[in-house]
């Protein structure tokens, strides 16, 4: 089977090294960045192109989301199989006569960061079950947790997924901005941070919450507020109202 990867970003880079690890050979990586697709293919030994599209059974576009459509259109083979990986989009944005289908890996992907590629989910949507198939076991060579959905569920993976990393990242950068403020090492917070992380794996996030909101200590709240102004001051009052309207307090 020939596998074309479209885009050059993050996710690009991640599902071809992923690919190339576990010996899948690529046709090529497509896309419009020659300085960054230059960097994969010396990186993992691929043949690259900003022009000339390769024919391919399977293309998957590794793309940001409001670019999938317009990206899709290129395609102009009609039996082929196209992939997106959002977690967001249905299928069906995808602009062509091809066959389509969703290869959605569960993960936040940074080209710096080494991945366990074993371990990140991915879920899968097709229009058939041949394809269904055939990119469940592609998806297997890779990963030990692979899963069929439907665009409503995957939506709700997402929207999950935003809740668990990105916000949490979020408040990462809001924290260590507290502590640059005071010229306190971040690295102190890291030992804080990865018990937390790690806690999840054994017991319930609402089991393991911690901290004066849950305690209903309104003497350290009153206090941490007075420390604070602007957007963290907001931040600081509604996580704090979220964790006390969960607990009933």
């Amino acid at each position: 089977m020939q596998i074309v990867i479209i885009g050059s970003g993050n996710v690009a880079y991640h599902m071809a090294k992923a690919f190339s690890l576990k010996g899948i050979p690529l046709a090529q990586i497509f896309g419009r960045n020659e300085n960054e697709l230059k960097k994969i293919s010396d990186g993992l030994d691929l043949s690259y192109s900003t022009e000339n599209l390769e024919d391919a059974d399977l293309y998957i576009i590794c793309v940001s989301d409001h670019s999938v459509e317009e990206v899709s259109k290129i395609i102009t083979k009609k039996d082929c199989l196209v992939a997106h990986t959002s977690g967001s989009l249905p299928k069906e944005i995808l602009s062509g006569e091809y066959r389509k289908a969703s290869f959605y890996p569960l993960q936040t992907f940074s080209k710096s960061k080494e991945l366990d590629y074993k371990k990140i989910p991915f879920f899968i949507e097709t229009e058939n079950k041949e394809d269904q198939k055939l990119l469940f076991e592609l998806a297997s060579q890779i990963s030990e947790n692979v899963m069929e959905s439907t665009h409503e569920k995957r939506k709700y993976i997402h929207l999950t997924a935003v809740f668990a990393c990105n916000f949490v990242n979020h408040l990462f950068s809001r924290a260590k901005e507290i502590s640059d403020s005071q010229e306190i090492p971040f690295d102190y917070f890291l030992p804080l941070i990865d018990e937390t992380v790690q806690k999840i794996h054994e017991i319930e996030p609402k089991t393991a919450q911690t901290g004066p909101a849950v305690r209903n200590d309104i003497r350290i709240l009153q206090l941490h507020e007075q420390l604070l102004k602007g957007e963290s001051l907001d931040i600081y009052k509604t996580m704090n109202h979220s964790i006390q309207k969960m607990y009933e307090l």
